[in-house]
């Protein structure tokens, strides 16, 4: 088996038939052959199993089945991502509570991964497991190095674009998309760099978007525009800034506003290298045609 062509194939299938592809995981085991691949395989399949099948037993004996691999070494760091893995599930499907006792960055980033996995069905719920991160890790005084800030940033940028797509959003939907776009804004800062935390604000500024408040888009859309300028100007973070700006001055009823961003995202567009234009084709038409 080639591990890599498997791996690329299950991210492409996993959004339209994750059932299929959690069908295929276990043969992609004896196929493992360093820690590198037993991470992959464990992040996609706790992806799966948790966001978007909601398996909890399957998705925690199958991270445990990645612990017996010769390639996850007893205490490794793979070892202790596997266990993560394994406790956010259990937390999410009412398995049992692996937080009792933990030191708080773990605490935190077992509730923001179970948050993840429960986000488009228990909105309530995954809200209330975010909190309870970020209280965990505002009150412990963690030092900005530790890894439970990437992990607020990565859970905060994942649900909120997952509940951008979402269509019907409910209004505890609405209130945890816009607190997980908050969430990823304020830890990029600290656990990122100036792009992480400028495509932060283009996150910001999509969530308010489909919030129904196109002031607050704009706002973010600058915000964005502002830090892309202020490092070297990039055309692909320039072209998202513009296409950003451009929707919500559409969505305030600002025509003038909205064709000067379409210019500029155009312009921005044909700056492109062409391994980008594909990704922004689709972004670009929908900016021209509503």
């Amino acid at each position: 088996m080639d591990f890599d062509r498997f791996i690329d194939q299950a991210w492409t299938d996993h959004a339209h038939d994750a059932a299929s592809v959690a069908a295929r995981l276990p043969q992609a085991l004896p196929a493992v052959a360093h820690p590198q691949q037993l991470q992959q395989l464990s992040q996609l399949a706790q992806h799966v199993h948790g966001a978007h099948l909601a398996r909890w037993s399957e998705g925690v004996a199958f991270q445990q089945q990645l612990a017996t691999l010769p390639a996850c070494a007893p205490g490794s760091g793979e070892a202790q991502a596997l266990a993560r893995h394994a406790s956010a599930l259990r937390l999410a499907g009412g398995l049992g509570d692996d937080r009792v006792g933990a030191p708080p960055s773990d605490r935190a980033r077992l509730s923001a991964m179970a948050a993840v996995h429960l986000a488009e069905r228990d909105a309530r719920r995954a809200a209330s497991l975010l909190q309870e991160a970020l209280a965990a890790a505002a009150t412990s005084g963690l030092p900005d190095a530790d890894p439970v800030h990437r992990a607020l940033a990565v859970a905060g940028n994942n649900i909120a674009s997952t509940l951008e797509e979402k269509p019907g959003r409910s209004e505890d939907e609405r209130q945890l998309m816009i607190l997980a776009a908050q969430t990823g804004r304020r830890h990029w800062a600290i656990a990122g760099t100036w792009l992480e935390t400028e495509r932060a604000e283009y996150r910001l500024a999509m969530t308010w978007l489909q919030a129904g408040d196109p002031a607050q888009a704009r706002q973010h859309a600058l915000l964005c525009l502002e830090i892309v300028a202020a490092h070297g100007d990039p055309a692909l973070e320039r072209y998202f800034g513009w296409a950003a700006l451009g929707h919500a001055e559409r969505a305030a009823g600002n025509g003038a506003g909205h064709a000067q961003a379409l210019a500029q995202a155009e312009a921005a567009f044909g700056a492109l290298d062409d391994n980008d234009r594909p990704a922004c084709q689709a972004s670009l038409e929908r900016l021209r045609n509503p």
